[in-house]
């Protein structure tokens, strides 16, 4: 196989893969959220309160998928849509007391599943490889992108 497919071929499997893994220990520990329902619920840990768009950019996900994710976890009540005041066409999304509740539970699952994943890996090999895939994600900058600031 030639280097440039096996790159494509193995950077799809390792996040399928990754997806599936992280879903497979939320469940298994008592929660029905999904790797990508956990990232919305994450940047409304770190950052509060947050409209649609901003959460999409944070997640790095485009809004339609945003607003489906938002319904999903809606239905679970681990948040809510409230009208934005200054612009009535925004929603703000807000959690519910449910949603920080599971906060440190589903944390923990998620640095546990990633600690399983990455062990016996070295901190080199680790550095190394942050550093190759954010590479690629800066060649792959579309026009006028803003890319989000990683530190190694």
């Amino acid at each position: 196989m030639l280097l440039n497919k096996k790159v494509g071929v193995f950077l799809n499997l390792v996040h399928c893969r990754f997806k599936l893994y992280l879903s497979v220990m939320f469940q298994k520990h008592g929660y029905d959220i999904t790797p990508e329902q956990f990232l919305v619920l994450d940047a409304l840990w770190d950052f509060g309160v947050q409209s649609q768009q901003e959460i999409a950019e944070k997640i790095m996900k485009d809004k339609n998928s945003v607003t489906k994710l938002i319904d999903g976890l809606e239905k679970k009540n681990y948040l809510i849509r409230e009208s934005y005041q200054r612009d009535r066409r925004q929603n703000q999304i807000r959690l519910t007391r449910q949603g920080n509740e599971i906060k440190d539970g589903v944390t923990k699952v998620a640095i546990k599943a990633t600690d399983q994943i990455i062990r016996d890996i070295t901190k080199e090999e680790m550095d190394i490889f942050l550093r190759v895939i954010y590479k690629m994600m800066d060649n792959m900058k579309l026009e006028n992108e803003n890319m989000p600031e990683f530190s190694v």
